[in-house]
């Protein structure tokens, strides 16, 4: 199993769901977060005062999926957020090592279903 874990623009966020149940994904976590890479903020006027955004407004989807599943994922992510400026976002891969599906104590891969 695996944890596919991207950020993205927000406006972004509904061709990356739509893009991930197509491929067969039954369910992710979504929040919103802040963040900076090589963007690195922007300044902004406000009442007259310029002041730095350090923070930009991102959005985490968090994917727990099958092996076989990631790869697709991935892709799936990738292609559906891309817009081919700066601050796209980043997609993290990293390895389940255990799922439970509370109400029925499932464990693994048929705790994900």
């Amino acid at each position: 199993m695996k944890m596919v874990v991207a950020i993205l623009k927000p406006f972004k966020l509904d061709d990356a769901m739509q893009a991930l149940t197509e491929i067969g994904v039954k369910g992710m976590t979504v929040s919103e977060v802040k963040g900076f890479g090589r963007q690195k903020g922007h300044t902004e006027l406000y009442r007259g005062a310029e002041y730095v955004v350090d923070f930009l407004p991102k959005i985490r989807v968090e994917v727990a999926c099958s092996d076989d599943l990631a790869e697709k994922a991935v892709k799936a992510l990738a292609d559906s957020a891309q817009t081919g400026r700066i601050g796209d976002g980043k997609i993290f891969v990293s390895p389940l090592e255990e799922a439970v599906r509370i109400r029925t104590g499932e464990r693994g891969e048929p705790a994900l279903a």
